[in-house]
């Protein structure tokens, strides 16, 4: 990931976000963490930066650190119009952290009910998903 790639994302410029993919660059490409763009904005709460990400058909269910994929950081950093938004595109809901840190070794919807993301929980289960 470039750095000009990851300062778009952590900042929310979904401006810039458009030229540089515009431009060619890799959407999946992952940080040094092994993160995806579209993880980084789902964590930082960057709306319009995943709904162009979405758009643009970047992985919804990679997985880094942890086992966590892009719904799960949403629901950790509270963000529940990212996880209508991921939901409703398809992302894999069944996914499970990492065993290694039980904290996380859990789907999106029981992170949210463990963590008491209240909207999250809601979203996750109208959708009869577990």
């Amino acid at each position: 990931m470039t750095k000009e790639w990851e300062q778009a994302i952590l900042t929310g410029n979904a401006d810039r976000v458009r030229e540089l993919l515009d431009a060619g660059v890799h959407i999946n490409s992952l940080d040094r963490y092994g993160q995806t763009g579209l993880m980084q904005a789902a964590h930082k709460g960057h709306l319009a930066v995943v709904r162009i990400l979405v758009q643009r058909n970047a992985k919804l269910d990679h997985t880094a650190k942890l086992g966590l994929s892009a719904l799960m950081l949403a629901v950790i950093s509270n963000q529940p119009e990212i996880v209508r938004l991921l939901v409703q595109a398809g992302a894999n809901t069944q996914i499970r952290g990492s065993s290694r840190s039980s904290y996380y070794a859990y789907t999106a919807r029981e992170l949210a009910k463990q963590m008491g993301r209240i909207e999250c929980f809601e979203i996750l289960r109208e959708t009869g998903i577990q």
